[in-house]
């Protein structure tokens, strides 16, 4: 049989399995029970994030029978939408004023089965104004077999008047934490084990789309390893080693720029580009920066374990302040970098200034000391 990707596979099959978007699920559900359900409704959210799913979900619920339950083949017909009463059109290829008049002119129908007509319309910002227009009254009066449910990833492209004609519902992006209990479980159930470092790095690499982070996690299993680790991650995508970007923080930590300059050196050979260096250390420094204000405890940051520990004895050797400034750094550079003929130079100076942050720190607390008639003894690294 033909391989299905995760993201197919561990849809979301009612709305108590709904990751993420909670709010909204029990909105809609309730909707239903309390027979106030609109004649549409727009889903806005970036990708991956549940948008379709949900308006899938809904249709299905709405043409629940009261009394009874849909049949297996019904309700797999609409969660991969090949109903004949839940009609997907994807209106990046179906954008003319024809097809929306087509619409319109099939809208007449009834359901063949149950009580509602449902259109679902993806990425509808990509209709035409003209086809926007055509829908404009039917969308405002449709027939009462008939809803409406629009999926966009940009809302500003569609228009207030139809806008004004829908109940709009916002998707977050998903929380990693919630991502990453998911991915745990679809590891679970696919017979595999896995790092707890590497479940909760494609967490964070999938930016808040739960799509986004199966896929990379499908990626991952793809390499047929019984066990998943951060170091296949690593040389699947491309990342810097992850020991060797600590090695670098703590060359800063020493106040030492040619141990600085030789482990970008390392991470270069390796393949590693310049503006992929300078996030991966923005993002490290980021997470050093939240356990140096917050404490080891803190929940702002997805690491576990002993990358916790270990994450949390090496912001102890800076203050919050300091890597304020570094990230600052790492900003100005990585700007810097991509209009320049020499990227490199620009990085190795940035390297070099960061290595030198703490000395600069104690310079500036000696000076404080003396402009204050203190005693020029040895300077509090901290107070910088």
């Amino acid at each position: 049989m033909a391989y299905t990707v995760l993201a197919r596979r561990y849809r979301s099959r009612d709305f108590d399995e709904v990751v993420g978007q909670e709010p909204i699920a029990r909105t809609l559900r309730n909707a239903i029970r309390a027979g106030r359900v609109a004649h549409a409704y727009l889903f806005c959210g970036t990708r991956g994030v549940g948008k379709t799913t949900m308006a899938r979900l809904f249709a299905k619920a709405l043409n629940t029978p009261k009394d009874g339950e849909l049949s297996d083949e019904v309700a797999q017909a609409i969660m991969t939408g090949r109903d004949q009463d839940v009609i997907e059109i994807d209106a990046a290829s179906n954008r003319g004023v024809e097809n929306a008049r087509e619409l319109i002119a099939n809208c007449v129908y009834r359901p063949m089965r149950g009580p509602f007509k449902v259109y679902i319309i993806d990425e509808v910002h990509g209709l035409t104004r003209d086809a926007f227009n055509t829908l404009l009254k039917t969308m405002e009066e449709p027939p009462e077999h008939v809803k409406f449910i629009l999926c966009t990833t940009e809302a500003h492209k569609v228009p207030a008047t139809i806008q004004s004609r829908c109940q709009r519902f916002d998707f977050r992006d998903i929380p990693s934490s919630l991502i990453a209990e998911h991915l745990a479980n679809v590891i679970r159930q696919e017979g595999l084990d896995a790092e707890p470092e590497l479940i909760a790095e494609v967490s964070r690499l999938g930016n808040g789309s739960m799509r986004d982070a199966l896929s990379l996690l499908d990626r991952i299993m793809a390499a047929g390893e019984p066990r998943l680790t951060v170091k296949l991650l690593e040389e699947l995508l491309g990342l810097p080693d992850r020991t060797l970007v600590g090695a670098l923080i703590d060359a800063f930590a020493e106040g030492d720029p040619g141990a600085a300059l030789d482990r970008t050196g390392e991470l270069l050979a390796k393949g590693v580009g310049v503006e992929q260096l300078l996030e991966t250390l923005m993002s490290r420094l980021r997470d050093l920066m939240i356990l140096a204000a917050c404490g080891p405890k803190t929940s702002l940051i997805d690491l576990s374990g002993s990358t916790r520990e270990e994450e949390t004895a090496r912001a102890a050797r800076f203050d919050a302040a300091g890597l304020v400034h570094m990230i600052a750094v790492c900003e100005s550079v990585q700007r810097a970098a991509k209009g320049s003929a020499m990227p490199r130079a620009v990085l190795d100076a940035g390297i070099v200034r960061l290595a030198m942050t703490e000395k600069l720190a104690d310079v500036t607390a000696l000076v404080a000391q003396l402009e204050g008639g203190g005693p020029p003894g040895k300077p509090d690294r901290r107070r910088g």
